[in-house]
């Protein structure tokens, strides 16, 4: 069982650096720009996570707002009020719910949700990746 363990944590070890000293100075310099690297990648995922979540909040807030704007509502209402002139009449209706509907809300709001999900997908596997090294780094200092 311990065999296992030592299999396991054996490969979560830092690499060695080589006996010579050029190759240990080569070595540590390209260990500093690995983790520049890391942190930069980890700095950008972030920003554009929080970007991206933010600009999500705004464009719904946008559709609400055209969505009210729009008398979407009025005429939602007056279909459920009204069944049976709705039955009737359900293609005018049905006409005049799709004019009205804020076009260029929706499709900003489905292209923030987008992105925010694509960066939120993006920093979850990333995120192990780089969280892994940053950590493997700091504890060898």
């Amino acid at each position: 069982m311990s065999k296992d363990y030592e299999k396991l944590f054996s490969q979560l070890k830092p690499a060695e650096p080589p006996v010579g000293l050029f190759e240990r100075i080569i070595f540590a310099i390209r260990q500093e720009q690995e983790l520049q690297h890391a942190r930069k990648l980890l700095f950008g995922f972030l920003s554009l996570l929080i970007i991206s979540f933010m600009s999500t909040f705004l464009s719904f807030t946008m559709l609400i707002n055209q969505l009210e704007n729009s008398g979407i509502i009025y005429f939602v209402s007056a279909a459920v009020s009204n069944l049976n002139i709705f039955l009737n009449l359900w293609q005018d209706f049905g006409f005049a719910i799709l004019e009205s509907l804020p076009i260029l809300g929706i499709v900003a709001f489905c292209i923030s949700i987008g992105i925010a999900i694509f960066s939120l997908r993006l920093f979850l596997y990333r995120k192990k990746l780089l969280l892994n090294y940053l950590f493997l780094n700091l504890k060898v200092r």
